[in-house]
């Protein structure tokens, strides 16, 4: 999963990203609502973790424009205000749950999950789709009575690939998922995940297609 984190404390954030890379996710770092909204312009992002007071401005206007522009990415706000009433403020300007400072990484990670399980419509970790079982909890793809332990980048890739079944990922996309925007990377990187997964699938139906000249996609065959 690829996050866009606006947070302008600088130990804090260090100290999200740092636990969050450690699951695999690509975490991209806004210091303030300026760079929050050039990278929400030109990056994909599948989950936002919003601080409200920020150097240039209140968090909530760039949660209110984000909803504006009818834009789908779930938004986590981060706040150091318990009172109820700043909870519901923030949930009522489109905020997708909220978290009171100081946190614990643990239960942080375990509202990522939540807001994105909702997201998709699912109410477990578990996903399938034809004779695959996935747990991105676990690290694990089961293909049949078979169990494969994934590694970091594979379990982010298949993640992606399960996530929107039949869609065609171009390789430039899945890299701009996987990685930082200042990791030195090629798209060749995509091509030894894509084999790696390929070998995990093998005698399964679910299998991930090359669409020539567009991508992968992860279909029935």
């Amino acid at each position: 999963m690829r996050y866009l984190l606006v947070e302008d404390n600088d130990q804090l954030a260090r100290a999200v990203s740092d636990r969050l890379s450690l699951d695999g996710h690509v975490v991209d770092r806004a210091a303030d609502l300026g760079t929050a909204d050039a990278f929400v312009e030109t990056g994909d992002y599948d989950l936002i973790l919003l601080d409200i007071m920020l150097p240039d401005g209140d968090g909530r206007d760039f949660l209110q424009a984000h909803r504006r522009a009818q834009r789908p990415t779930p938004v986590i706000v981060l706040t150091a205000r318990s009172e109820v009433s700043d909870r519901v403020g923030v949930l009522d300007l489109g905020a997708d749950d909220y978290i009171v400072k100081p946190f614990d990484f643990a239960e942080l990670e375990a509202r990522c999950r939540a807001v994105l399980r909702r997201r998709s419509g699912g109410a477990s970790n578990l996903q399938r789709f034809g004779d695959v079982a996935f747990d991105p909890l676990a690290c694990t793809l089961r293909v049949g009575d078979r169990e494969v332990q994934l590694r970091t980048r594979e379990l982010r890739l298949f993640e992606i690939l399960i996530g929107a079944p039949d869609q065609v990922f171009s390789k430039s996309k899945l890299v701009d998922r996987l990685f930082s925007h200042d990791a030195d990377v090629t798209e060749n990187a995509i091509e030894v995940y894509i084999g790696r997964l390929r070998r995990h699938l093998s005698g399964a139906r679910a299998q991930i297609v090359t669409v020539r000249g567009l991508g992968y996609r992860l279909s029935l065959t």
